[in-house]
């Protein structure tokens, strides 16, 4: 069957460009962009897609998200998460390794891509754990790893505390091609602390976590890729002395990205007045100067990519004493209209906002997409920018709701996405 996406605006987050276009989709892949009006389809097995007044975008495609299986699979299944990533936009994400057992050997990253292929939905990438059982001790094989079709290795979650260690998988998983994703926390520093150190802290009285227990970590992460050549990608950045030393680290030719999550550039730490857990995250929710300098770093390039860090949490987790309940949001059915703000206030393009949900992230962790082109493959998303909706927890397609942002109204919807030239989701109505 050929498929025509008829009209719309296409957004290209390489060439920075949104042009309206016919897209015409044959055999899993984009057979011909052209200018709308140009094709004349007569052929009666011809599948319409009206896109007028819509945003056709390149599939999203998330570096970070947190899929719970195996062993909590209470909280999420690669079924259910692949199913809320399709519903966001998303057409490839990443998953982390901090799983029941972790990711830490071929058997768990084979799983993991088997029950990608049942749920048949959106594509998934494993990422690896740095270390054996997370233990921050001794390297995974990152070889076998590798082979068992991991793209990337991660101890999120847990921080990386021996340097030598860290030296040593910067420079191993150079060599196999993979990605290390850096969870940056000194933990001798965030202590039992349960959101961001400062005023609010006090006011509330619960125990800090001080910016600088990331930005510890992220100057030696950065001075690592400075010794060693290699690339470092910083995860989840959430201060403004983080984006500092990025952006000097970037200056000087030092071979690192960094990513944020929409959460850190639309919420400060005072949404955790009133004890709320859903807007307990680690790293927790900064101050508003520090909220103004990571849309900066998004606005300067700083900050390549925007990822949602998804961690789903059950009731049992969350409808808790603050100090008893776990860290964490959901975030893939969010993270679109929430960028779509940074467009709206002038912060980012139109086409940087979909780089840095999409190609951005993709090109870090060495897979394709993020991009729509002849001859490339048909994953995409059809948005409505301007759509406004009250966000319900019985919109949700993850088994968690753990989301600060229910209740809340949203701007921008996704409204069809496609992986391979087929329909893996579309919106009701």
């Amino acid at each position: 069957m050929i498929t025509w996406i008829r009209g719309g605006d296409l957004v290209d987050p390489v060439r920075r460009t949104v042009e309206q276009v016919d897209l015409i989709i044959e055999k899993r892949k984009i057979s011909k962009i052209c200018p709308q009006g140009v094709f004349k389809g007569k052929d009666p097995r011809i599948r319409i897609i009206e896109a007028s007044d819509k945003i056709i975008m390149p599939g999203l495609v998330d570096m970070h998200v947190h899929l719970r299986e195996p062993g909590h699979e209470y909280k999420e299944t690669v079924a259910t998460g692949t199913m809320s990533a399709a519903a966001g936009g998303y057409t490839a994400i990443a998953c982390m390794p901090n799983t029941e057992p972790p990711n830490d050997c071929r058997s768990v990253t084979e799983f993991i891509l088997e029950q990608a292929k049942r749920a048949g939905l959106v594509k998934v990438y494993p990422i690896a754990t740095i270390s054996k059982g997370l233990k921050g001790e001794t390297l995974t094989n990152f070889g076998e790893l590798r082979e068992a079709g991991a793209v990337g290795v991660s101890d999120d979650g847990f921080p990386v505390a021996n340097s030598e260690l860290m030296r040593r998988a910067l420079e191993y998983a150079s060599f196999y091609g993979l990605s290390v994703i850096s969870h940056c926390e000194d933990r001798s520093l965030s202590g039992d602390g349960m959101m961001h150190e400062g005023v609010v802290s006090t006011r509330i009285g619960l125990p800090g976590i001080p910016a600088v227990s990331e930005e510890i970590m992220v100057y030696r992460e950065i001075s690592l890729a400075k010794l060693t050549g290699c690339p470092v990608h910083i995860a989840h950045v959430s201060t403004a002395g983080s984006v500092a030393l990025i952006r000097q680290a970037k200056e000087e030719g030092i071979p690192v990205t960094a990513e944020t999550a929409p959460h850190y550039f639309s919420l400060d730490h005072s949404a955790v007045v009133g004890y709320d857990t859903l807007a307990k995250v680690n790293p927790p929710l900064r101050t508003p100067e520090d909220v103004e300098a990571i849309k900066e770093g998004l606005a300067k390039g700083v900050i390549d990519v925007i990822a949602t860090d998804h961690a789903p949490h059950s009731t049992l987790e969350k409808d808790l004493e603050f100090d008893k309940a776990a860290f964490g949001m959901i975030g893939l059915q969010t993270a679109l209209p929430l960028t779509l703000q940074l467009v709206r206030d002038g912060i980012l393009s139109l086409p940087e906002a979909v780089g840095k949900l999409s190609y951005a992230g993709a090109s870090i962790i060495g897979v394709t997409g993020g991009r729509l082109v002849e001859g490339g493959a048909a994953d995409l998303a059809i948005i409505d920018p301007e759509y406004e909706y009250l966000f319900e927890a019985g919109q949700i397609f993850s088994k968690s709701k753990n989301s600060p942002f229910i209740g809340k109204m949203l701007k921008g919807r996704n409204e069809l996405t496609m992986v391979g030239g087929e329909i893996v989701w579309e919106k009701e109505g």
